[in-house]
């Protein structure tokens, strides 16, 4: 079931999607709730229905919310299960039939599929597949969208539904009493499901936050007995719903709504968050939520400011095959957004205390909340690969430890170790796709966490066959430095690209060798190449020079791309003069731009910069033709002149 309403173009994925499931026609049904659109949408999906026996839509007044819209799809649906998707997200061709069936073989009220999100945190509930997963073991409080499969029999029977309308805690509301109700919850991580769209902004009004946080908070206490199961789950939302929001963009950067949300959560925590609860937070949640119940609204937004800005710092140390797997040393540290390491005092024989980045008057935690000693000797660092394209996430193992050492009488803490990314099994067990694919990293700090991209000089730019296969696996750099994997580059040229930042000179007496990586070299020695060099202001102007391809050794050494460019400190044609010069690989007549540039001193120096791709430059006619076709009518006889004789004049 999709709610949507003026979705526009964007809704052309999702609808495609879902028409195109491998499941039968007549073994599915498609139900759109239309919340009154007024962009041709109704048309566009009344004639999909008149096509298509499986496809409902329903016509409903504006609401302004997609929750009445889920409502009356739950109603009418006939199905035994029942799946809610967004008007931006898209299924995989499979989804429908592959979470049926694992919903059948587990028994699950309660289906997740796996999902594909690019902007959001990694989940850890997708690591493997579970056939009854636990609510707080297993962190299904960390996905509370509406995304999932669900017996239609179970809704009925609890009588599940949306407040409508309601925003993004009416849809955790559902989400987490059917939770609560469900028998089995399993999840289905081996395959990817659904890849969610970018989710319309809805107004943040402080107040029904406030409201809406009080019914869930009662659904909690309706379904769960007062204990530490509870107290888990109300930390859950007292860092997500409440202390988060203390720090948050919209709370420090802008007043407008900044009295009205600090009054609704103040009264809210007060009511019904109490102390007890802090020990379930990172120490820099107990002194906000310190400071909140103390009324320090100055204070908060000091200690917000202070700590904007917090990130990680992932460096790569080392980088190498082993047995066809590409393993990274890393050196990782939390710190402040200057860039200092973030720091602990020392207490008693080996114990932490955390303070604040800056002083805060009259609030001090008492040493049992501000201690970290626990939190500190568990610092670790999680390692996974994101596509780029797709935002598909996978973890990679990893083998890491922690060292303290002295800094500015503190102490600081940092986790160095390697991870190990098998392009064979890295995929749950099986192969990664093809593809670019970032490298990235998670880390659990004792007071933060952050993530970050793997960052650091083109150590090793050597590929090699994976596991001995046909499938090619790279490193390469983006153009900030960051660490990425390529598997099964497209061509040859686009593995040279993506390693060329690694490309170095060797400067002679009247010519220059340009030397650019080649991870890998084919047993037949590649194509035959040449190096362009074009004149970044006057791209007319170039310098081309054959190209020698030198095989390394697969998996331990490079191999290089060698060519010799003639240079003069004055321009002449065919010589590389004083200026920059834009780099191209030419391979069977096609060029690519390499992702660097040539400098070139007046004294003679010849030099490599960092650079972002290079582009061919457009083509422009000479400055009368240029004239000539401003004259009104002769662009337009010159397009159809041009379309006569492509179409009907012998090549």
């Amino acid at each position: 079931m999709v709610p949507v309403y003026n979705p526009g173009d964007t809704a052309d994925a999702c609808i495609r999607s879902v028409l195109e499931q491998s499941m039968a026609s007549e073994e599915y049904e498609v139900i759109f709730a239309d919340d009154g659109s007024d962009d041709g949408t109704q048309l566009r999906l009344d004639a999909v229905a008149a096509n298509r026996s499986n496809v409902r839509v329903l016509h409903l007044g504006r609401t302004g919310s997609p929750m009445r819209g889920r409502n009356v799809a739950m109603a009418v649906a006939r199905g035994e299960y029942v799946y809610m998707l967004d008007q931006t997200d898209r299924l995989e061709r499979v989804a429908l039939e592959r979470m049926y069936a694992r919903a059948v073989e587990t028994d699950a009220d309660i289906l997740i599929g796996r999902l594909v999100d690019g902007q959001s945190p990694p989940s850890k509930i997708f690591e493997r597949d579970r056939d009854r997963a636990d609510l707080l073991k297993d962190r299904l409080l960390t996905l509370l969208t509406p995304h999932k499969l669900y017996r239609r029999a179970f809704l009925d029977a609890e009588a599940l539904a949306f407040a409508d309308p309601g925003g993004t805690l009416a849809e955790q509301t559902f989400v987490a009493r059917a939770y609560l109700r469900a028998k089995v919850v399993a999840v289905l991580a081996e395959q990817v499901c659904c890849h969610l769209g970018e989710r319309a902004e809805q107004q943040d009004n402080p107040y029904v936050h406030g409201a809406e946080l009080r019914e869930l908070l009662d659904v909690v206490d309706y379904e769960v007995p007062p204990g530490r199961r509870r107290d888990r789950m109300y930390a859950h939302w007292f860092r997500t719903a409440v202390l988060r929001r203390l720090a948050g963009a919209s709370f420090v950067l802008s007043s407008r709504d900044r009295a009205a949300t600090f009054t609704t959560l103040r009264e809210l925590v007060v009511q019904r968050f109490p102390p007890r609860l802090d020990r379930y937070l990172p120490v820099h949640l107990r002194v906000r939520a310190a400071l909140l119940r103390a009324g320090r609204l100055d204070q908060l937004l000091l200690l917000a400011q202070a700590m904007r800005g917090t990130r990680l710092r992932a460096e790569l140390t080392d980088l190498l095959w082993e047995d066809g797997a590409f393993t990274m040393g890393l050196s990782v540290e939390i710190v402040r957004a200057g860039g200092e390491p973030v720091r602990f005092v020392p207490h008693g024989e080996n114990g932490l205390i955390w303070q604040p980045p800056v002083p805060l008057d009259g609030t001090a935690l008492p040493p049992e909340l501000a201690d970290v000693t626990h939190a500190a000797s568990r610092a670790r660092f999680e390692v996974y690969a994101r596509h780029e394209d797709t935002g598909l996430i996978y973890f990679l193992p990893v083998a890491c430890s922690m060292t303290r050492s002295r800094h500015r009488n503190g102490v600081r803490l940092q986790v160095t170790g390697t991870a190990r990314l098998d392009a064979a099994t890295a995929a749950l067990g099986h192969p990664l796709p093809s593809g670019l694919w970032e490298i990235h990293v998670r880390m659990y700090g004792g007071a933060d966490q952050a993530r970050a991209r793997v960052t650091g000089s083109p150590l090793n730019c050597t590929g090699t066959l994976a596991n001995h296969s046909d499938r090619l696996i790279i490193p390469w750099w983006s153009d900030l430095g960051e660490l990425g994997v390529c598997v099964e580059p497209r061509s040859f040229a686009e593995s040279i690209v993506l390693v060329s930042p690694g490309a170095t000179v060797t400067p002679q007496r009247d010519h220059v060798f340009v030397v650019v990586p080649v991870p890998y070299v084919p047993p037949s020695g590649g194509p035959t190449a040449e190096l362009v060099l074009r004149r970044a202001t006057r791209g007319e102007h170039e310098v081309c020079a054959p190209a020698l391809v030198e095989p390394g050794v697969p998996g331990q050494l490079a191999g290089r791309l060698v060519a010799k460019v003639p240079t003069r400190r004055v321009y002449r044609e065919g010589f590389l003069a004083p200026g920059d010069w834009r780099p191209f690989l030419r391979v069977d007549d096609r060029e690519v731009g390499l992702r660097f540039k040539v400098g070139m001193s007046f004294g003679g120096r010849v030099e490599v910069h960092a650079s972002s791709a290079a582009r061919r430059p457009a083509f422009r006619y000479p400055l009368l033709k240029r004239v000539a076709l401003r004259i009104p009518g002769i662009r337009n006889a010159v397009r159809v002149t041009r379309s006569v004789q492509r179409r009907y004049m012998p090549g």
